[in-house]
């Protein structure tokens, strides 16, 4: 078993092979369709360079009732008042739309379960980076090794659509299903 930090560097990368089980230690990104859509039409609100993104809708408790200023919306950033239940891959297939404009825009690990489609595999291969497996059904499994959830963003789209920042310790087991190399699993 391999185990790597984020962000991931070059050096890391090219190490990765499809069929390869590692973990991972430090920032994880949730993102889902509604999150991968705004990323590419605003701008993502945390740096993506060397990112891991986790296709992934958690189950998050609030602690606290937090509204804004005008009392109708939670309030991004106010990560302390919520806590992770359970966090398990979403399929991957449904952002094959956007995936390569993300992809592009530096993140070197997509994590979520199904495999994607060619073009994605082409841009994880153009641009140095590699998608893993999860095991659906995991969900309770994967949050233990979730220590923090560091911040919030666009908590408007829901809380399973927001993009939450996660603090996490050798996460996994995960499987290089797709690497850099254009090796995939799913063929």
């Amino acid at each position: 078993m391999k185990k790597i930090d984020t962000p991931i560097s070059f050096e890391d990368m090219k190490h990765l092979k499809a069929g390869d089980i590692i973990k991972i230690s430090g920032k994880v990104l949730t993102a889902r369709d509604q999150a991968h859509k705004r990323i590419i039409e605003t701008e993502a609100p945390c740096n993506l360079e060397g990112a891991a993104i986790f296709h992934a809708g958690p189950i998050i408790k609030q602690k606290n009732d937090i509204k804004n200023e005008d009392n109708k919306k939670k309030v991004d950033g106010e990560s302390s008042n919520f806590q992770m239940v359970a966090i398990g891959p979403t399929t991957s297939m449904r952002m094959n739309p956007y995936e390569v404009d993300v992809i592009k825009k530096g993140v070197k690990i997509i994590i979520g379960k199904g495999g994607m489609d060619d073009n994605v595999s082409k841009a994880l291969k153009d641009e140095g980076a590699v998608y893993l497996a999860a095991v659906g059904g995991c969900a309770a499994l994967y949050v233990d090794s979730v220590k923090k959830i560091t911040n919030v963003n666009w908590l408007d789209l829901g809380m399973p659509e927001a993009i939450w920042e996660l603090e996490v310790e050798e996460f996994g087991p995960l499987i290089v299903a797709m690497d850099s190399y254009g090796n995939s699993l799913f063929k």
